[in-house]
């Protein structure tokens, strides 16, 4: 089984330098960039404490059909002074149809405990009802495999006031006990922003809470070290477009 999964890492890296080779077919094509930070926020959770600093964005350069993005998020604990999770991937995304961007490329999480890196593929774009998905399919270096389902609505009570729902899903197809994950639904994360746009879309303070949960091994591993497995958090934060 294991020996399968590294094969299919094998594929994805494959897939993903064959995308990086399309962007030269692009060339001529005008190059723009942007940085945008749709979380960028301290939490406080219900029982006060407990202090986290949270980021969510992206940096891109290319065309409209061809992007290299750096995706980043990660999650830094004041209390102890160190970085729960640190997350970065580097793919290539090209559009499949009107609404939906296909992605190849690696991931590297490199937080205080131990290091993974992964060969990623998956798909992004706008579907019906204008929500906001994501779906990313993961293979680790030791051939574990998971997935990511990520979902957001934006509701315009005004012109500039915006209540942002969103929903992320992890699932492993394998555990990884070494950094905490069992096999099966690991965690959701609901959450509940409420921004006003000071800038165009550019700066947009917000409010909100955010609910985590742990299920199955996962939680059991996060309770035996002594870990919540759920959690509910106060944020105050800021999206950040440019």
């Amino acid at each position: 089984m294991r020996h399968t999964m590294k094969k299919t890492a094998q594929l994805l890296c494959s897939l993903s330098l064959i995308m990086a080779s399309q962007v030269s077919l692009a060339a001529e094509a005008k190059n723009f960039w942007g940085i945008q930070f749709e979380e960028f926020e301290y939490r406080y959770n219900d029982d006060g404490d407990y202090k986290l600093g949270v980021w969510d964005g992206d940096i891109f350069y290319g065309t409209d059909e061809y992007k290299f993005r750096w995706l980043t998020k990660g999650e830094y604990e004041s209390k102890t002074s160190n970085f729960s999770t640190l997350e970065n991937q580097f793919v290539i995304q090209a559009p499949i149809s009107d609404f939906f961007d296909a992605k190849a490329g690696f991931r590297f999480d490199t937080p205080e405990g131990e290091n993974r890196s992964y060969a990623v593929v998956g798909i992004a774009g706008l579907a019906s009802q204008w929500f906001e998905v994501g779906l990313n399919f993961y293979v680790s270096e030791k051939g574990d495999t998971s997935a990511s389902i990520d979902a957001e609505y934006e509701l315009l009570l005004t012109n500039r006031l915006i209540l942002t729902t969103s929903l992320a899903t992890d699932i492993a197809f394998s555990s990884d006990v070494d950094i905490g994950i069992g096999s099966g639904l690991n965690s959701t994360e609901l959450g509940l922003r409420l921004s006003y746009d000071l800038i165009d879309r550019s700066f947009s303070p917000y409010i909100g809470v955010v609910r985590e949960n742990l299920y199955g091994k996962t939680a059991d591993l996060a309770e035996h070290d002594g870990e919540s497995s759920g959690e509910l958090s106060i944020v105050l934060g800021v999206k950040i477009m440019f």
